[in-house]
């Protein structure tokens, strides 16, 4: 018996072969990097950062701006106020000045108006003590005259300043009005009579005092 051996090979489907191919072709397509897509995000994303950096611009330079006039208006301030507290400083000085050279005034014009033909010398010491510039000078040249008429006409008297008020004043010069009452006895009037006298005191201030250097009756 004899066998029949079929060697002739099955024929390879050629059309198989080339969808395959093609089919491999297809999915590496899929599967490969969209450069094109990436691009456009990549630009989207840099843009809305300008447009944030933009925003944050445009918030800060108003906040600077706001800090900015802050800083000037402080520093305004501060200058004010020094200026403010030198006025006021200057004033309190000025008014202080007044007040003293005003008390001085008026304890001076009550030992100017005073006196006792027994105490002479005492009362001159004490008003010369009291005097400065053009007013000292000229006691001092009529003081001896006047000390031998006070002593012949045993002459007395006391001064009681009822009023003043401040004409002017500096911080080194006041001038002050003074109203003043004055009880007069001699050998020619026993018995004392009231003079009312205003006076005209310019005070300087000398030697950490105030002194009379002007005075006169208006």
């Amino acid at each position: 018996m004899t066998v029949t051996t079929d060697t002739k090979a099955d024929p390879v489907d050629e059309s198989a072969e080339g969808s395959d191919e093609s089919a491999v072709d297809a999915v590496e397509s899929d599967s490969g990097p969209d450069t094109g897509d990436a691009d456009t995000v990549a630009g989207e994303q840099d843009s809305n950062a300008d447009v944030d950096q933009g925003e944050r611009r445009q918030r800060s330079g108003p906040r600077r701006l706001l800090v900015g006039a802050a800083a000037i208006l402080f520093v305004g301030a501060l200058a004010v106020s020094g200026v403010l507290g030198w006025m006021l400083w200057q004033q309190r000085e000025l008014s202080r000045a007044g007040q003293q050279a005003q008390e001085a005034a008026v304890a001076y014009a009550q030992i100017l108006t005073s006196i006792d033909s027994n105490k002479v010398d005492e009362n001159f010491n004490q008003v010369l003590d009291g005097a400065t510039g053009e007013f000292k000078d000229m006691y001092t040249q009529s003081s001896a005259q006047l000390r031998q008429l006070l002593i012949d006409n045993k002459a007395s008297a006391h001064g009681l300043v009822v009023e003043s008020a401040i004409q002017s004043k500096s911080k080194d010069e006041v001038v002050v009005l003074l109203f003043v009452d004055q009880s007069v006895s001699n050998t020619n009037v026993p018995d004392p009579r009231i003079d009312r006298s205003r006076i005209k005191m310019t005070m300087e201030f000398v030697d950490g005092r105030w002194r009379a250097s002007q005075v006169a009756l208006p």
